[in-house]
């Protein structure tokens, strides 16, 4: 089968149901409270969760060969969490914890693309992916899959799955010829207590649906991803009517209620609110994917008027959240008599040495990757206004997409077609310097692992995307004060979703309505008609229908590859020896106000 559900069936054997039980072997038996009037039993758990770890190990930022700072002072690197899980461990005892992730594990740093794609651990005596091996060290219980562990491919991620002392959970990614899990869906944990039943805690693991259109070039035909709200209600009642007197929900999904594929998806993308409010019989839920601190967020559940009580930590391994649970034992039954969160801030703690020593190696191996020379650049390059002014530094990527696509569309029908290209800026803070360029420069430049794509569009479907894209921007009066602060990231839209069009001539009047901001169009010196065709050179995240843009999910697809664009960038930059501007700059677009420049 494609989908080598092995390892699943394996730990299903037990029970026919899918379910992977664990008891705290060889730890003390909890001891049970007896307090208040009727001496009743009580039994106090702490869930541990970190989510979007991005492969941060240390507190390094390999873009810029250093530590990694920022102004709010955070540290990040599961090196870090190490520290303050066992710190949480030694006060609760070990037998009385639990400790989670909600996902997006391997994808992010160029330490997680060095072992998926130079030295793969797909490979015939492949190494250990160093996430795994941190996760495995510090003992990870369980973590839900997030929609960046598909970025690599299916085989990459069964790889890291295979290599996990844990289970990767995702009961809405189904295999989609059977609809029947392709990961384990759920996970339950017996905890002794002593003079009483054991506290029986399941984690539900839940993913994103958007996989379906960020991955789609890997997922397509093989699996599936229904909504959050639909698979929790089908498994929260099998885990209670199995037994478990704690259901904690482990999410890839957000709590805004929100999604940025606008309707290409029936299915919500940030919805782990909704599952709190919807179904009964969830206790607590570790949230994912937003990238945003949640320290507690109470929600009542519409059904039973219970509290269901959510937390994220910051991504990137900043953060622990803890969730405190109280139970008492019932008539023979524990009940959750209390929930609360918080989370712990990394930079309190400094790294766990056992994770230090573990994964150094790893570490150098990857620093010396990234710092390669593989050009000369004649002047430094910034992204520094990249998000309000045409910057050279963007070009350069659009440059690459233009040169790959036509090369590759050479010999092809659509040969004689114009090509243009999108690219974002991703980053505020990226720079080529002056000097030696290096693989760790242009990674800065290139953050996410996205392959090239081209598509056909019409004039009139550039146009309505330039639309699109420019309401990033907030809507400023002619003659009003410019804040460049202020200026950009319209109804919270972020960075990665402006797109730069290259290959035309265009001004963005900002003074206009959202819609009606796109004057002069041309190319060529020429105004568009409207049927001309374009070769789109765009990235699969777009192509796929990532950020909601008109027309390109939809558009006929001429060209795709497995390359990434970051290493299309860097063989652009070796083969040409001197980065130099004038090879690949020009002014595409500026930003108006009734037709007068703003800058």
């Amino acid at each position: 089968m494609a989908l080598n559900r092995r390892k699943f069936l394996e730990k299903s054997a037990v029970t026919g149901a899918g379910v992977a039980l664990a008891s705290a072997v060889g730890a003390p038996a909890a001891q049970a409270a007896e307090a208040g009037k009727g001496r009743e039993k009580r039994y106090s758990l702490t869930v541990m969760g970190t989510t979007d770890l991005h492969g941060h190990v240390f507190n390094w930022d390999y873009f810029k060969d250093a530590k990694y700072k920022d102004a709010a002072g955070n540290a990040q690197g599961l090196s870090r969490i190490s520290t303050l899980v066992n710190q949480v461990r030694a006060e609760k005892g070990r037998c009385n914890t639990l400790l989670l992730d909600a996902g997006d594990t391997i994808q992010g740093t160029p330490l997680t693309y060095y072992y998926a794609k130079v030295d793969p651990i797909t490979a015939k005596g492949g190494p250990v992916h160093p996430m795994a091996a941190a996760m495995n060290a510090i003992g990870y219980d369980a973590v839900a899959l997030g929609n960046h562990e598909f970025n690599y491919g299916i085989e990459t991620l069964r790889k890291f799955e295979e290599q996990c002392d844990f289970p990767l959970l995702g009961a809405n990614a189904l295999d989609a010829k059977t609809l029947k899990p392709a990961f384990p869906p759920y996970f339950i944990k017996k905890f002794p207590v002593k003079g009483a039943p054991p506290v029986r805690v399941a984690v539900l693991g839940l993913t994103n649906p958007g996989i379906a259109i960020w991955d789609k070039a890997y997922v397509q035909g093989r699996l599936t991803f229904p909504g959050l709200e639909e698979q929790a209600a089908k498994w929260v009642p099998k885990l209670r009517s199995m037994g478990a007197d704690v259901v904690v929900v482990s999410a890839h999904s957000g709590s805004s209620g929100t999604s940025s594929y606008g309707d290409q998806l029936p299915y919500v993308e940030n919805s782990a609110a909704l599952v709190a409010q919807e179904v009964p019989g969830i206790d607590a839920i570790l949230v994912g994917h937003a990238h945003v601190e949640i320290p507690e967020l109470k929600v009542t559940n519409a059904k039973t008027g219970k509290t269901v009580v959510l937390s994220e930590p910051l991504a990137y391994a900043e953060r622990l959240s803890l969730f405190d649970i109280e139970l008492v034992l019932e008539k023979g039954r524990w009940s959750v008599e209390s929930v609360s969160s918080k989370v712990l801030n990394s930079n309190a703690v400094a790294d766990d040495p056992k994770i230090t020593k573990l994964l150094k190696a790893d570490h150098d191996v990857v620093v010396k990757y990234v710092n390669q020379v593989v050009g000369t650049a004649t002047e430094t390059l910034t992204t520094v206004e990249a998000r309000y002014k045409d910057a050279p530094i963007i070009d350069l990527i659009t440059k690459v997409q233009e040169d790959v696509v036509r090369a590759a569309l050479a010999s092809t029908e659509y040969a004689s077609l114009p090509v243009i290209a999108q690219a974002s800026p991703f980053s505020r803070t990226s720079e080529i310097p002056a000097g030696n360029v290096t693989i760790r420069d242009l990674s800065s430049l290139y953050v996410y692992d996205n392959t090239l794509v081209a598509k056909l569009l019409t004039s009139a479907q550039v146009r309505a995307y330039l639309e699109y894209s420019a309401e990033y921007f907030v809507r400023t009066a002619a003659g009003a004060a410019v804040d460049v602060e202020k200026l950009t990231n319209a109804n919270n839209r972020p960075d990665y979703n402006y797109d730069y069009v290259s290959g035309l001539s265009y001004e963005i009047d900002i003074a206009q309505a959202a819609g009606s901001r796109i004057k002069n169009l041309t190319y060529n010196g020429a105004a568009l008609d409207d049927a001309q065709k374009f070769v789109f050179a765009v990235n699969n995240y777009r192509a796929n229908g990532g950020g909601a843009f008109p027309h390109v999910a939809s558009a006929t697809e001429v060209w795709s590859e497995s390359t990434e664009i970051r290493t299309r960038i860097a063989e652009w930059v070796t083969s040409k020896g001197v980065l130099d501007p004038k090879d690949f700059a020009s002014v595409d677009w500026r930003l108006t106000r009734d037709g007068a420049p703003v800058f």
